[in-house]
């Protein structure tokens, strides 16, 4: 059961219950965890109103990584919040100063229409606005530590928050995705999520350890919401990132290595979802998880190309 001073906001991104941001609220004061799109502004502000709470009652946006999913609507949300500062990791401040080269980079892979249709154009945030978050850099919250952790894998711009009176962690895509269309009595269903460019397995292993090791009361994902039972959901994550680093290796010497990649990981992920008692089978699982399943296969031969 979700706290009542952490708000999940489902932003609104591919489909309901995909994509989340968080409000965290304290004696009369906000901070927004991720903030989706441009397109996911208004969400953010409703959610503030439903709270009680107005744009200047905001003193922070933390961002745990700059992935448009993630960050594309920080800087129409900025200039929505007048007293709010951006928190985000070292890595990923420049580009939300100048979004230039997030934009140039995402536009040469889907073309400026596509991109404009499904993020919104990119805001630069004001300098004087962005503080870098270092490893275990605190964010005080009316009193309240929000802690960032410095958790590569994923990316390696990426800061889990750590909500250390509430003893949560906002885990952005370190920890996995677990979308609730696969809950089943067993429970949450995971995946981890590579991301095409700076996959990193050892360092995902190593940040999955140093999350588990706060004994967590539960995770909020960013794809999607609360989950518990965060011991089982880990050593799902580990046996998983194993599996799907040989399965890449298998793959490196065929002239088709794209395909069967896609073709394996999603028989992988069909095998792991039937044994968690979902039983809707293949192709509703690839329509679920196909656009994730592109991905991990990307982000795995990139890691393969190193």
């Amino acid at each position: 059961m979700s706290l009542p001073d952490i708000i999940t906001i489902d932003t609104g991104f591919v489909r309901p219950h995909f994509d989340a941001a968080y409000l965290l609220v304290e004696n009369g004061r906000g901070a927004f965890v991720d903030c989706g799109t441009n397109h996911s502004v208004p969400r953010m502000l409703a959610a503030l109103d439903k709270a009680g709470l107005t744009p200047a009652q905001v003193d922070w946006l933390i961002l745990t990584h700059v992935h448009l999913d993630h960050a594309g609507g920080a800087g129409e949300l900025i200039a929505q919040l007048p007293n709010a500062k951006l928190v985000v990791h070292p890595r990923g401040a420049r580009h939300m100063i100048d979004p230039s080269k997030l934009w140039a980079g995402a536009s040469a892979v889907y073309g400026d229409e596509v991109m404009e249709k499904t993020y919104g154009r990119l805001k630069p945030i004001p300098a004087e606005r962005v503080i870098e978050a270092t490893d275990g850099y605190e964010v005080d919250l009316a009193g309240r530590t929000l802690r960032c952790l410095d958790t590569p894998g994923h990316a390696r711009h990426h800061n889990t928050v750590h909500d250390v009176r509430n003893n949560v962690c906002f885990t952005g895509d370190v920890f996995g995705l677990s979308y609730r269309d696969f809950d089943t009595a067993n429970g949450p269903f995971i995946l981890p999520t590579t991301s095409p460019v700076q996959f990193d397995p050892e360092a995902l292993h190593a940040s999955i350890h140093r999350l588990l090791a706060l004994n967590p009361a539960a995770m909020y994902l960013t794809h999607y919401g609360r989950v518990e039972d965060v011991e089982r959901l880990a050593a799902d994550l580990h046996t998983q990132i194993d599996a799907m680093v040989a399965i890449a290796l298998a793959a490196n010497s065929k002239h088709d290595r794209h395909a069967v990649l896609l073709d394996d990981l999603a028989n992988f992920y069909a095998g792991r979802a039937a044994a968690h008692g979902w039983t809707k089978g293949r192709e509703a699982l690839g329509e679920l998880i196909g656009m994730d399943i592109e991905l991990n296969a990307q982000g795995l031969e990139v890691w393969l190309g190193r």
